[in-house]
């Protein structure tokens, strides 16, 4: 046995043989222990580890693909791959632009949505991902879709780009075993895209939300921060003819199945003022607008200030149903004391609390266990700083779905124990 294995276990584990053993482990059912033990008299030792990690590495994939329990990833390229329904939204960009070709393609997160725009060439520098990529599409695409995919392995420079109409591009930020957040050292570097760019300026660059993006960018594309179900899950610098508002900042925010909820365009870092007191209302504001650094331009649509200087939350007195932002009703407002805390809660008979917290050093696990809670009532827990003092807010969630004519009549104060 090998320590590692090699393409060959992977075109086998795409192959009909895995999947007839793959069914036969998922219908029995058994303990780990014996479906090894069972799997390594039939089979090598890596074929036996790779299909049991398939099963485990598809039960996890379902978080990013609506059909994970046919698909074949690796540890590390599921964790790279866009999610099915980012991917989707991404893709609608493209629509109309000819061939397409998706770099680092890895397993095929987006070259499976981008194939159903148009015809694409999935191009990775790893021959196991190209596999993969290839299975996949034969696994989860209309016939007609994947007809539209071919595959080279190769390293993204060898591709003649100006054969493609548009590009994309997910480089790999962990070239040496640890990431980061810089394109000068991801793979391929910032040198080489500014050439791949020389030569084809339509493209889309994939990036973690939190990247260092070139300076000079800032007025040559559009950037992007995409949340899905209130996470920011990558960031797009969309480039050439992909960028429909060159030199601005957009937040876009899609729901769990990947339907776009509202996207807010701007320039970062607009100043939203302090306020004084808080008002009825408190709002989160969802992450992809917190990574644009857009919370400014949302806060001056609303009329909101924000609760102290750098912390996320606003305030205001009036209910608000934004897709951007999560709204809760102030029920009372205390200082933040342990034991003052525990005590008002037990007098509530509040047994179940969600936590939430900016710029207090508090572990929310650790403080639920101290304040030892009991009774039937819940309630969410909000502890910020405010006005020079750790305060703790006694809220409850204003369900986004609502009409704004089925919110409560706003009470004409909250009360206040500070």
């Amino acid at each position: 046995m090998t320590d590692y294995a090699e393409l060959a276990d992977y075109e086998w584990l795409a192959g009909d043989e895995a999947a007839a053993i793959l069914t036969d482990v998922s219908q029995r059912n058994d303990s780990l222990l014996a479906a090894t033990s069972r799997l390594r008299k039939q089979l090598s030792a890596m074929r036996a580890h790779l299909l049991l990690e398939l099963a485990e590495l598809r039960t996890r994939a379902t978080a990013k693909f609506a059909h994970a329990d046919r698909m074949f990833f690796t540890g590390k390229l599921l964790e790279q791959a866009t999610d099915g329904w980012i991917a989707g939204y991404k893709a609608g960009r493209f629509t109309g632009r000819g061939p397409i070709a998706d770099l680092c393609c890895g397993i095929g997160g987006d070259l499976l949505a981008l194939s159903k725009v148009g015809p694409t060439i999935g191009v990775d520098c790893d021959p196991i991902a190209i596999c993969l990529a290839a299975a996949n599409g034969r696994a989860v695409l209309p016939q007609e879709a994947a007809a539209k995919i071919s595959l080279q392995s190769c390293h993204v420079e060898q591709i003649e780009l100006s054969d493609y109409a548009a590009w994309h591009l997910d480089p790999d930020r962990r070239p040496n075993g640890s990431r980061t957040t810089s394109l000068e050292w991801s793979s391929p570097s910032l040198a080489a895209i500014e050439k791949l760019l020389v030569v084809a300026p339509t493209a889309a660059i994939k990036l973690a939300p939190a990247a260092e993006v070139p300076a000079d960018w800032t007025d040559r594309c559009e950037q992007e921060w995409i949340s899905r179900d209130r996470e920011c899950r990558q960031l797009v610098a969309w480039h050439g003819g992909l960028a429909k508002s060159t030199g601005w900042r957009r937040a876009t925010v899609l729901n769990r199945e990947g339907t776009v909820l509202t996207t807010i365009v701007g320039l970062p870092n607009r100043v939203v003022p302090i306020s004084t007191r808080i008002g009825q209302f408190i709002f989160d504001p969802d992450p992809a607008l917190l990574a644009a650094h857009l919370t400014g331009e949302l806060a001056a649509k609303h009329g909101l200030e924000r609760i102290s200087a750098g912390i996320a939350y606003l305030t205001g007195d009036a209910a608000l149903i934004d897709p951007a932002l999560a709204c809760f009703e102030i029920d009372e407002v205390l200082p933040f004391e342990r034991r003052r805390l525990a005590s008002h809660l037990h007098e509530r008979g509040i047994g179940t609390l969600e936590i939430k917290k900016r710029s207090i050093d508090v572990d929310p696990e650790r403080l639920r266990r101290e304040l030892k809670l009991r009774g039937d009532k819940s309630a969410m827990l909000i502890l910020t700083p405010h006005n020079a003092k750790q305060i703790a807010i006694l809220a409850h969630r204003v369900p986004a779905a609502s009409p704004t004519s089925d919110l409560r009549p706003l009470a004409s104060s909250y009360a206040s124990r500070l």
